[in-house]
């Protein structure tokens, strides 16, 4: 899956998906049903460094196979999706044979 840049997207997004549903379905609760907000803290923190690198990952796939702005702006809008990389991720599965970059 690595191989390449898709397969690097791939990895990203699952990656953010994991600490998207983590921070909304574990650490949200704890904070608010079980007054334990450190875990948000925690949490928050770990999503919002691999969010950002996300982020980088998509602008450097953008760059680098220079395919439709479209698949960027929605790989961006999925991150805000409780398991929409998860969905993306299945998209791209289909599309890396395509891009051996």
């Amino acid at each position: 899956m690595m191989k390449n840049t898709i397969g690097q997207l791939r990895i990203a997004g699952i990656l953010d998906g994991i600490s998207l549903v983590v921070l909304l379905f574990i650490a949200m609760p704890l904070k608010y049903w079980m007054d334990i907000p450190m875990a948000v803290t925690i949490v928050g923190a770990v999503h919002g460094f691999i969010f950002v690198s996300y982020v980088l990952v998509i602008l450097y796939v953008q760059i680098r196979l220079k395919w439709n702005i479209i698949w960027s702006l929605l790989a961006l809008a999925v991150a805000f999706i409780p398991f929409g990389n998860f969905i993306y991720d299945w998209q791209l599965k289909k599309m890396e044979t395509r891009f051996q970059n």
